[in-house]
């Protein structure tokens, strides 16, 4: 997108739309997207963070990230277009299936971690 052309901002009850219908665990406050992950301790917290800022640099999106033990929360705002847009939708959707995927539940060979040893635990997946 070349710089003159305004990418679209959305208003506060199509982003509330928009996130019911595409990304229900996500929510607006105060003029960003944000969603709260749940780790099991300090290692998936560290891991949530990295997973997202590589999805971030390869987007070249960057979020807010604040965190603490056992969480992780992200927030998506277009600082330059002063609002939110495609751009936060589409890059929380990519962090929301990475962060949430379950490979024991897909059936194939990777099993997962697992959830009865708690020395593996990773995601309190929603």
């Amino acid at each position: 997108m070349s710089e003159r052309q305004k990418e679209r901002v959305y208003s506060e009850a199509e982003i509330n739309d928009r996130l019911q219908a595409e990304l229900p665990k996500w929510r607006y406050e105060n003029g960003w997207i944000r969603r709260k992950y749940k780790t099991h301790g300090w290692k998936s917290t560290l891991m949530v963070i990295n997973t997202v800022g590589h999805l971030a640099e390869a987007a070249f999106h960057h979020p807010d990230i604040t965190a603490s033990y056992a969480w992780v929360e992200v927030r998506l705002t277009n600082h330059a277009a002063k609002g939110v847009t495609d751009k936060d939708f589409e890059l929380a959707r990519k962090i929301e299936d990475v962060v949430q995927w379950q490979p024991g539940e897909e059936g194939g060979a990777l099993e997962g971690t697992p959830n009865s040893d708690k020395r593996f635990a990773y995601i309190k997946y929603d």
